[in-house]
């Protein structure tokens, strides 16, 4: 989601941390649960593995769409009993904006058997008005009323770094009326979509949630269809490459190569779009829709670091014509610190531009996270 700077302080996790936290390293190693024995500087490790510890991320939010906000989440880790393996993360997560929308719901993530199954599920309801470009450039504020229920599950393949999964989703969404309704196929104007979905993966990433180093590559197709109670059949491609390569011990490079399609009689809401850091979420859809992006990441010491990004990314009416009404770029710089060095999480702040404003963002992880 797209977030600018607001002027009253909600971001209050986040000030401590980039004023106090990294700076707060003492001479004399302090061991607590809010420090690192290995450096003295804070660090909340042994509060989320060992404390049963919470950790609270709260984000504001100026999307032009949905207005000022702001989203609260608590993320819980839970450790394996033998050390080396990812832990599960169980999340739960709520906002609220001042043009009426808001969201609630929660999710798991899964890596059992030693990371041979991985296993996700997400679960909520959100009432959102947003602006979609169903017109041409002119932007139309439409409500809808959604639920999400989503189940995956992976399996590695042998003891390679393949996967290959499995997935049901359903989504039931509904828009209230509005000034220009009767112009979307009102079969749509309440509609339920299940379906399923198979998925491969190549993952070589040193870490789910602050990576490095390694390759993920992701291919998925999900089917909506009548037979499982699907208003309608349609569905989408999902391609995703990313790779990090860290060229030196201070320099990491990181590329994305993102694509999704469409298939069928897509809802206008489901289409395809760009997702780039700086570019409004909805503005840009299509039945295709192709990003391309690259991060740098200059280390400072132990902890701190400074990215670098920019991309460009584009939405297709037609496959068959491949002709984008416009090319939308991106670029930013921002922020990252080492909040969890057991976890190798990184937090941060990123500020991006795109064609037609300035977006900030609050960052937990990596920016890509699937």
């Amino acid at each position: 989601m797209k977030i600018q700077p607001i002027k009253w302080g909600t971001a209050i996790l986040y000030c401590w941390l980039f004023i106090n936290l990294g700076f707060a390293q003492d001479t004399t190693i302090t061991v607590s649960k809010f420090r690192d024995a290995e450096d003295g500087a804070i660090d909340l490790s042994n509060y989320l593995l060992k404390g049963n510890g919470v950790l609270p991320v709260l984000v504001p939010v100026t999307e032009p769409a949905v207005g000022y906000g702001l989203i609260g989440a608590g993320l819980y880790f839970i450790p394996k009993k033998k050390p080396g393996y990812q832990p599960d993360i169980a999340v739960l997560a709520g906002g609220v904006t001042t043009n009426g929308s808001w969201l609630g719901g929660g999710g798991y993530n899964g890596f059992w058997n030693e990371d041979r199954i991985r296993y996700r599920g997400i679960m909520g309801y959100a009432d959102l008005n947003l602006e979609f470009y169903v017109f041409g450039n002119r932007p139309v504020e439409i409500g809808l009323g959604t639920f999400l229920f989503i189940q995956q599950i992976a399996t590695r393949i042998k003891d390679s770094d393949f996967f290959i999964g499995g997935k049901y989703g359903l989504n039931k969404t509904k828009i209230p009326l509005f000034e220009d309704r009767e112009f979307i196929d009102p079969r749509e104007w309440s509609m339920l979509s299940s379906g399923l979905g198979l998925y491969f993966e190549y993952d070589t990433l040193d870490n789910f949630l602050s990576p490095t180093k390694g390759v993920k590559f992701h291919l998925g197709y999900d089917q909506n269809l009548e037979l499982l109670g699907s208003d309608r059949d349609w569905g989408k491609l999902n391609v995703l490459n990313q790779i990090y390569i860290p060229f030196a011990s201070n320099w990491m490079s990181a590329f994305r190569v993102d694509g999704k399609l469409a298939t069928g009689k897509i809802p206008f809401y489901a289409k395809p779009y760009v997702e780039l850091r700086g570019v409004p979420a909805m503005r840009y859809q299509g039945e295709l829709a192709m990003m391309l992006e690259t991060e740098q990441t200059l280390k400072l010491g132990r902890r701190w670091g400074l990215v670098g990004f920019t991309g460009m990314g584009a939405a297709f009416d037609s496959v068959d014509q491949m002709k984008a009404e416009e090319l939308v770029w991106n670029v930013g710089l921002g922020a990252r610190y080492k909040i969890a060095r057991l976890l190798g999480l990184d937090m941060g702040m990123d500020i991006a531009r795109g064609p037609e404003d300035w977006a900030f963002y609050v960052v937990v992880g990596s920016s890509w996270l699937r």
